[in-house]
């Protein structure tokens, strides 16, 4: 008897660019400043993207261009929580204390602040012109596409 054996990432080839942003702005503001310099309409999920293992969420804006067949995802890559810290039992002061802990929903780029991920089955996306158009923006101080074949952690960027 013959054995078939089916390989995943075969069928599961999805075509996106995902484009890393590095910028000190609140997610709602670069949202905006997309949206005006792209032509788009990025809107705030209801719910955040939420990973149970590390307590962690992460804002997202999605836009869907229905014209185009095109899903615009911008998510922000840094999440902080403000956790107890941990106080060893044998200590003479009975202090708790809070410490800000960082979480990257890709870990690979800890330095970036945001991603945008944009799917798009036809490949007539001029991603060199979108990343022009955000490099005009005078608050984002870096942007460049990121090779989606080397990411370990590329499962962090199914959404839905």
């Amino acid at each position: 008897m013959a054995i078939h054996k089916l390989l995943v990432d075969e069928f599961y080839d999805e075509a996106y660019s995902l484009l890393a942003i590095h910028c000190d702005l609140e997610d709602y503001r670069l949202a905006y400043l997309l949206n005006q310099f792209l032509n788009i309409n990025l809107k705030r999920d209801k719910a955040d993207l939420d990973f149970e293992y590390t307590s962690a969420s992460y804002s997202i804006y999605e836009w869907e261009d229905k014209e185009h067949e095109t899903m615009w995802s911008l998510v922000s890559n840094i999440c902080k929580k403000e956790e107890d810290s941990l106080v060893s039992t044998g200590s003479l002061f009975d202090a708790s204390s809070k410490v800000i802990k960082i979480y990257n929903l890709i870990p690979e780029y800890k330095r970036v602040n945001y991603f945008l991920k944009i799917e798009n089955d036809n490949s007539n996306l001029d991603i060199k012109h979108i990343i022009n158009s955000i490099q005009k923006i005078p608050q984002v101080v870096t942007i460049y596409d990121v090779d989606t074949t080397t990411l370990k952690s590329k499962n962090n960027l199914i959404f839905n």
